[in-house]
C-alpha cells in the first residue's frame, strides 16, 4: 500500500485486480481505436490531430459520430449538439458511479470521471456487486483504456485507409459483442431480462423514429424506468 498527498492510500493489489478485470477490453479497443484512427485519416485529419482528438475528447461513439458528420455542411452548433447526445449517457454512467466513489476526495472524484467509459462503468458496477470500489480498483480498471485508445489511434491514422470498409472484416461489430459480453456477468434472474430487453425494444424504436443518437438516451431511460419500477427492498435480482 502506498500513501500519497491528501491521506490518500493507494494500493497495487486492488489496481491489479481492476487492471485484470478490464484487460480483455484492452484488447478490444485495439482493433476499434485503429478503425477510427483510419476513418479519421480518410477525411483530413493528420495522425497528430487523430491522436489528439482520442487524448482529449476519449469518445468512442462520439468520435465516430463525428467523422460521420465531418464533411458536411451543419452548422456547428448542431454538430456540437448532435455529439453532445451521444454523450448524454455519461450523465446517467456518472450518477450510477457516484454511490460507489462517494468516499473518494471531490477533487479526485472529479478528475477521475474523464476515464470513466462505458466499459469501465460496467467493470464497477459489477465489482461493486460483492465488494466496496476503491480508488485503487478505480484507476486499475479505467485509466488503461486510455493510453491503449490513444495508441492504436495513432497506428489506425498512420496507416490511413489500409485497413478498408470495418464491415468487410466484422470490426464494425466489435463494440456489441464487447457489451454482451459485459452485460451477462450482471444477470440476476428475470428482472435483469425485463431490464434488458424494456432498453434493448426502446432503443431500436429510437433508432427507427428518432433523429440522430437520441436512441442512446432512450434505451437508458427505458431500463432504469423498468429497475425502479421491478425493485424490491433486499432483492438480488
Amino acid at each position: 500500500m502506498v500513501c500519497v498527498g491528501g491521506g490518500l492510500n493507494l494500493n497495487f493489489s486492488e489496481f491489479r485486480r481492476g487492471f485484470l478485470d478490464i484487460f480483455p477490453m484492452t484488447l478490444a479497443y485495439a482493433p476499434i481505436a485503429a478503425l477510427w484512427g483510419s476513418v479519421a485519416a480518410s477525411k483530413g485529419l493528420s495522425p497528430l490531430e487523430a491522436v489528439l482528438m482520442s487524448a482529449g475528447v476519449y469518445s468512442g461513439a462520439g468520435q465516430f459520430v463525428a467523422m460521420d458528420l465531418w464533411a458536411t455542411s451543419m452548422p456547428l452548433a448542431l454538430f456540437i449538439f448532435a455529439i453532445g447526445t451521444v454523450a448524454l449517457r455519461h450523465v446517467l454512467m456518472s450518477a450510477s458511479v457516484s454511490r460507489h466513489i462517494a468516499g473518494f476526495p471531490r477533487w479526485l472524484a472529479s478528475i477521475l470521471l474523464f476515464w470513466l467509459t462505458d466499459e469501465a462503468w460496467a467493470m464497477v458496477e459489477r465489482r461493486a456487486l460483492t465488494h466496496p470500489i476503491t480508488v485503487s480498483y478505480y484507476v486499475g480498471v479505467a485509466l488503461p483504456l486510455w493510453p491503449n485508445w490513444i495508441l492504436f489511434t495513432g497506428i489506425g491514422a498512420a496507416l490511413g485507409q489500409a485497413i478498408g470498409d470495418s464491415s468487410r472484416i466484422g470490426l464494425d461489430f466489435a463494440f456489441a459483442a464487447m457489451f454482451i459480453a459485459v452485460l451477462a456477468g450482471f444477470w440476476k434472474g428475470p428482472k435483469t431480462a425485463a431490464v434488458l430487453i424494456a432498453s434493448s425494444i426502446f432503443a431500436v424504436l429510437g433508432k427507427i423514429y428518432l433523429p440522430g443518437a437520441w436512441y442512446i438516451l432512450a434505451g437508458g431511460i427505458a431500463g432504469i424506468v423498468v429497475a425502479i419500477i421491478t425493485y424490491t427492498k433486499g432483492s438480488q435480482e
